[in-house]
């Protein structure tokens, strides 16, 4: 009987030195399960008039944001996440006429109510594109500088996101993530979450500035660009 288990197991052994371990069947099949992506928040789809709310501009520096992302008159902009269409406004009357605002967002009546609100505003502008969750969608070698305003620890495929996005990316674009330190599903992700998942993306990071979000140190601004 001992001589017959160890047959089986001399045989089994040579059986996996033959095939390789990533060559045998539960190998491949572990091999096979999806790696297990980090924890999300569930996007808002809430009344996104809580997105306007007074002294917000000041509370979030967005004037020095866009000075730093480069956003000036003629410069094509890209709102991931765009929610109320609150960014994209500000932006579009930085590029002025000459320039683009791309407002881009997975929610279809977030996209609904942004092109109702630059007709109010009569800004002609701007553009809407309903994304994917790993795919904003854009025209390549279009966009100057891009801004995902509390929007990252929503997305749900990040790295992809990312990746995709290089390609609509002009040389030296600014890509500009501002959020709130958390666990991922509390509407915030640790910052050195967003470095690793750029970093594995393919982008670098060009400065960090922490001395100009919310008094309570708990948000963060980074901008990277293409490697």
């Amino acid at each position: 009987m001992a001589s017959k288990r160890f047959t089986l197991l001399t045989a089994l052994l040579l059986f996996t030195c033959l095939l390789g371990p990533a060559q045998l069947p539960w190998a491949q099949e572990a091999a096979a399960q999806p790696a297990q992506q980090r924890k999300t928040s569930t996007p808002y789809t809430g009344d996104l008039s809580i997105f306007d709310s007074p002294g917000r501009d000041e509370r979030l520096h967005i004037n020095r944001v866009m000075d730093i992302l480069s956003i000036a008159p003629g410069k094509t902009v890209a709102d991931i996440g765009a929610g109320s269409g609150w960014f994209t406004v500000r932006a579009a009357k930085r590029v002025t006429q000459t320039g683009t605002v791309y407002a881009v967002d997975i929610n279809p009546e977030a996209v609904r109510s942004i092109e109702r609100r630059v007709q109010q505003e009569h800004l002609r502008n701007v553009k809407t594109v309903l994304s994917r969750a790993d795919d904003a969608g854009l025209p390549p070698n279009s966009i100057d500088a891009v801004l995902l305003l509390k929007t990252y620890h929503e997305v749900a495929n990040p790295v992809a996101l990312l990746r995709n996005l290089r390609t609509s990316l002009k040389a030296n674009a600014r890509v500009g993530v501002i959020d709130r330190n958390g666990n991922g599903e509390d509407h915030g992700v640790q910052k050195e979450v967003v470095l690793r998942e750029a970093e594995q993306a393919g982008y670098r990071l060009l400065e960090e500035h922490d001395d100009m979000v919310k008094a309570d140190k708990m948000d963060y601004f980074l901008v990277f660009e293409a490697k």
